[in-house]
């Protein structure tokens, strides 16, 4: 994959273009814990992007069936 370096500004209509075509995806996991005791766990994974370019990696990440569902 290539990295594009584009002179000028991008409008918004350009950035969300992108985004829905190439996908954005946010892995996070946050643990408390005091004292060796686990307090809270937050476990989140946000993923943008239009439904075709969902549908289309889907399957190489194994979510094949949640997708169909």
């Amino acid at each position: 994959m290539a990295v594009e370096k584009a002179i000028g500004s991008s409008s918004l209509v350009e950035v969300i273009d992108r985004i829905l075509d190439k996908g954005v995806v946010i892995d996070a996991w946050v643990r408390v814990s005091l004292v060796g005791i686990e307090l809270l766990a937050i476990e989140a994974r946000v993923v943008v992007a239009s439904v075709e370019t969902y549908l289309k990696y889907a399957e190489a990440i194994g979510l094949t069936t949640t997708a169909a569902a």
